[in-house]
């Protein structure tokens, strides 16, 4: 505070202060000291901080009766919509990608069970595997090989080639 000793109001003889005009100069005595204060050293002033602030009036319930938050309330409604939307979007994405993955393993086992029983097909369809079938039936395989019969109009020619 001592620094500030060139604000210190001081009259001149046309009514100016030195603060306000820079042109002026504060005087000094003849030694080329500052003036002696005449007052007390001002102690500076202890700023409340907002937050603060804001917090005691929010929980003392002034917060919520002023004029600008019922002002807001139809953009404060918007923005709980918004979270609302936003939640039940996350919610549904998530049930979403668990439906897929589950898709997914069961596609995964039907492919599976396929090729297995491709597979169990492809081999009980093998010559040697139909004719151990055949003979439990009582049939026997042929020892003669296959032969077309041939149709002319009224007779029947058998070939064999």
């Amino acid at each position: 505070m001592q620094d500030n000793w060139k604000y210190v109001e001081s009259s001149h003889t046309d009514g100016t202060n030195s603060w306000l005009n820079p042109d002026l100069t504060v005087e000094t005595n003849g030694a080329g000291e500052k003036p002696p204060q005449s007052e007390d050293p001002v102690k500076p002033v202890r700023k409340v901080r907002k937050g603060r602030k804001a917090v005691k009036e929010f929980l003392g319930g002034d917060y919520l009766t002023r004029e600008w938050v019922i002002g807001n309330l139809p953009y404060l409604f918007y923005v709980a919509v918004l979270a609302i939307i936003y939640i039940g979007n996350t919610y549904y994405t998530e049930k979403k990608f668990k439906d897929i993955e589950r898709t997914k393993n069961e596609l995964k086992e039907l492919r599976y069970q396929y090729i297995t029983t491709k597979s169990v097909l492809m081999f009980r369809c093998r010559q040697s595997e139909i004719s151990k079938q055949a003979i439990t039936y009582g049939l026997k395989e042929t020892m003669l090989p296959p032969y077309k019969i041939l149709y002319s109009g009224a007779t029947i020619k058998t070939k064999q080639e």
